[in-house]
């Protein structure tokens, strides 16, 4: 059930991950005086109420804390979180239906939304040691299918978030080491990760020297992992999928696999519009 609950994660992650590169939310959060990095760490940080920023801090591992900082100094006074929220979920009924069109009325999205609704639904009480998905497992669900599947992703990739957090602190890994061992695994560049988490480059070698001197990495002029390196980092994600198969085994695997039939024409369709290098992943 883990290579089936890791897959069905993967295939439906772009109809959620869509909000954060949909021009629809960007415009969405302008029109509230939230721009830049503030309108993404205070939409998906909304859920949690105005809490002070070292929460937000806490709750988004491998980001510079400086960026989340600056990016929250403020947010609160121009806006409040309830209409952050209502403004991400009118930004994602937007953003689905200028996408996929007549699709979010088929049975095949009313189906689907009642596989993962269940899936999610069954987890709802697990919140002891996941913050972001605790908060948002507080919101009220939508009525509508194309959102109620949206909604349930949220949850599902919150939930697998925390449980991933989880494991890269019971690792010893700092936010920045993290990084480095996503890029050592070849998953994403490293320069990918590194400016988009406002980590500078000397803040990056550092981390790649104390990674080096604790046998994770290699020597090489791009780094990658050491036989120890490649277990530990194997051990992370396996421990990570543990913690997240719950609700896929609620639903178990007839269902997942008819959900991965269903949604991954909807998660095409929003990879080729917004999120084209995600497409390797479908």
């Amino acid at each position: 059930m883990i290579e089936t609950s890791r897959r069905t994660w993967r295939v439906l992650e772009p109809y959620h991950g869509m909000i954060y590169f949909a021009p629809e939310a960007v415009a969405a959060y302008g029109e509230l005086g939230l721009t830049g990095r503030t309108g993404y760490f205070a939409s998906r940080s909304a859920a949690l109420g105005a809490v002070p920023t070292p929460v937000v801090v806490a709750t988004f591992y491998n980001f510079n804390p400086a960026l989340v900082e600056e990016s929250m100094a403020g947010a609160w006074s121009v806006t409040d979180p309830a209409t952050v929220i209502a403004a991400r979920y009118a930004a994602a009924d937007q953003a689905l239906r200028g996408t996929l069109g007549d699709a979010i009325t088929a049975p095949e999205m009313r189906r689907a939304a009642e596989l993962l609704r269940a899936a999610a639904e069954s987890i709802t009480g697990d919140v002891t040691g996941r913050p972001l998905f605790a908060a948002h497992a507080a919101l009220p669900w939508p009525t509508e299918p194309h959102l109620v599947l949206w909604h349930a992703q949220t949850l599902l990739r919150e939930y697998r978030g925390d449980a991933h957090v989880a494991a890269l602190l019971t690792a010893g890994l700092s936010g920045i080491e993290a990084l480095v061992t996503h890029a050592a695994s070849g998953a994403v560049p490293a320069e990918t990760l590194r400016t988009s988490r406002a980590w500078s480059a000397e803040d990056w070698s550092r981390a790649v020297t104390g990674l080096r001197e604790r046998n994770w990495l290699t020597d090489d002029a791009d780094p990658t992992f050491t036989p120890d390196g490649a277990a530990r980092r194997a051990e992370i994600e396996k421990a990570t999928d543990e913690n997240s198969v719950t609700p896929y085994a609620h639903i178990g695997e007839s269902a997942c696999n008819e959900l991965q039939d269903l949604v991954r024409p909807f998660s095409r369709a929003l990879a080729e519009k917004l999120m084209p290098w995600a497409l390797a992943r479908q």
